[in-house]
């Protein structure tokens, strides 16, 4: 069988333009697409005519988080401990890439999703954008994203969002730190941006993005094999599959009120 392409590959000018392309399940970090990411990161790095790594999506939902499908059944812990590697790897990736990594999101980012933006150099976020980390409501916790989130978000504003699983606009995630830019026009912002990295020189900016990423890859270093033995034993427990499979079966879960849906 042909694996789908999930995420589409096109060099324009001096950018690199990887885009998310599974809306079928918004965009959620399967194996397959994750590694397809990973591929994409590889090509624009050995590319020397790409200056810049956009990342952009189809569809209204920039990135769901985990795909729940791949984990929501009895899943031993190994599987549960390879795909939460499989993320840790992705989210290094990015942040060690040598060229200056853009996203441009126009739609709902959760869970997951929020640790791909906060990998991210610069961060363009529209007004259809919305962000949420829902883990809490699930039975799991942000553990791996908080290797790229902890770093960008305000203390104040993690403790909320990480606990609470609100919705927040592009505006909230600009004054928070989770974002670079609230735009209207996030294609005029865009390409503002892509024009003023065109200009540095391949040594330049890799020596400039690696000033500001020094110390998110010291936590990396620190606690990335701790956070991902958390994220499986959280994926593999009981809570987690009843939340999982509630939001699968579009149900609430145990915990929550039995009157209407609960929203995650």
């Amino acid at each position: 069988m042909t694996t789908p392409v999930l995420v589409d590959y096109e060099v324009d000018g001096r950018a690199a333009q990887l885009t998310l392309n599974s809306p079928h399940n918004r965009n959620a970090l399967s194996t397959t697409l994750v590694g397809q990411l990973h591929r994409g990161l590889r090509d624009a790095l050995a590319d020397p005519q790409v200056r810049v790594v956009v990342l952009r999506h189809t569809g209204g939902t920039f990135c769901a988080g985990a795909d729940l499908s791949e984990g929501s059944g009895g899943d031993a812990g190994g599987a549960a401990a390879d795909r939460a590697r499989e993320m840790t790897t992705l989210l290094r990736a990015i942040v060690e890439c040598e060229k200056p990594v853009l996203a441009v999101v126009d739609g709902h980012v959760r869970a997951g999703g929020l640790g791909l933006v906060g990998a991210c150099d610069i961060v363009v976020a529209g007004p259809r954008s919305t962000f949420a980390l829902t883990e809490a409501r699930i039975g799991v916790a942000p553990t791996i994203i908080s290797l790229t989130l902890l770093p960008k978000l305000s203390a104040r504003a993690a403790s909320r969002y990480y606990l609470t699983g609100e919705t927040f606009t592009a505006g909230e995630a600009a004054e928070i730190g989770l974002i670079t830019i609230a735009a209207d026009d996030i294609e005029t912002a865009a390409v503002a941006i892509i024009e003023a990295l065109g200009k540095g020189s391949p040594q330049g900016l890799a020596a400039s993005k690696a000033l500001t990423t020094a110390s998110i890859l010291a936590g990396f270093d620190r606690d990335a094999e701790r956070l991902t033995v958390d994220s499986a034993r959280l994926f593999v427990s009981e809570e987690a599959r009843e939340g999982m499979l509630a939001f699968l079966q579009r149900r609430p879960p145990r915990w929550a009120q039995t009157e209407g849906r609960t929203d995650v």
